[in-house]
């Protein structure tokens, strides 16, 4: 069968790395891996590993997970403080431990006991971002201090400039030659978050499922909405009922926009049927995505389809 790597557009990175693994006789979940880690070492990238934008009190704290479309296996972290490869670490999880989701401390001490390399991933540019976007946390007063959190989040689920810059995620569909699919995500979550704050990217079936029987989708944007409608779950649940790719991924956005929440924002949804066949979906116009097939030589971006509120 034919390999194919799909992903939200600042996975493009990781993609060539990913293909070399698939066309070497790697398994999708390997290229998972491979995808995402070049992605979590890209202090350029303030939306994923080293250089992420930190919670409201300064600390970067990462999530991630990993499914195998094969055996439904699943590994996750969160709240992840003090180390880069949050993918590697969610595999551990997956393949150690008789656990999904390991967060906080216990996700730092289990980085320490597989050897993973300590780092600050508190960059200087991402600091600056940070002091720069939060003019005070709001002191001792808890009240206060949680009136400044609904502030942030209020102002950028308003401000399309702000929110660009508070949340964002890396997510990567692979599937293999022998046709089985893996997908992954990782995400130093919503910037400005409460800490301890974790979105969808952590929670297997909302911001990320795969069942070679039927397809893989993962999600990217607002993680709390993806995280009441289950949407990575909805996607491959429709491809299961024998819906086509389009009419699953048109289905998982209604749930989104039906949601009454008041701290709305966009989210982004790629996906991959069993047949190989692709396609992403946005609530809000002019998003695009990344793939690479076996025969291409080079990552393609194309536009997602976006689904309004009406549609």
């Amino acid at each position: 069968m034919t390999a194919l790597l799909v992903a939200s557009t600042n996975g493009r990175i990781g993609l060539p790395d990913a293909m070399a693994v698939l066309r070497g006789g790697g398994s999708a979940v390997d290229a998972v891996v491979a995808a995402i880690r070049p992605v979590e070492a890209n202090p350029n990238d303030h939306s994923v590993g080293y250089g992420g934008l930190p919670n409201l009190v300064g600390e970067v704290e990462l999530d991630a997970s990993i499914m195998d479309g094969r055996t439904l296996a699943t590994g996750a972290v969160g709240a992840l403080r003090g180390y880069q490869d949050a993918i590697l670490l969610a595999r551990h999880v997956m393949e150690e431990l008789p656990h999904v989701l390991i967060a906080g401390e216990g996700a730092r001490r289990l980085a320490k006991e597989v050897g993973l390399t300590p780092v600050e991933l508190l960059t200087d540019e991402a600091r600056r971002i940070w002091r720069q976007r939060l003019d005070s946390v709001g002191g001792p007063d808890r009240a206060a201090y949680l009136d400044k959190v609904r502030d942030m989040v209020g102002r950028m689920s308003d401000d399309p400039e702000l929110a660009a810059d508070a949340h964002g995620t890396v997510n990567v569909i692979a599937r293999d030659r022998s046709g089985n699919v893996a997908c992954g995500v990782s995400t130093s979550g919503w910037a400005w978050k409460y800490p301890g704050r974790m979105g969808d990217s952590p929670i297997i079936g909302a911001g990320n499922y795969a069942d070679t029987r039927a397809g893989a989708a993962a999600c990217t944007g607002r993680g709390e909405m993806a995280q009441r409608c289950c949407t990575a779950h909805t996607v491959v649940t429709a491809l299961r009922a024998g819906l086509p790719l389009d009419a699953a991924l048109r289905a998982a956005a209604a749930d989104l926009h039906a949601l009454d929440d008041p701290y709305r924002g966009e989210v982004n949804i790629v996906a991959v049927d069993r047949d190989g066949n692709h396609l992403a979906v946005s609530t809000v116009p002019g998003k695009t995505y990344v793939f690479l097939r076996d025969e291409d030589d080079a990552v393609v971006e194309a536009e997602r389809l976006h689904i309004p509120a009406e549609s």
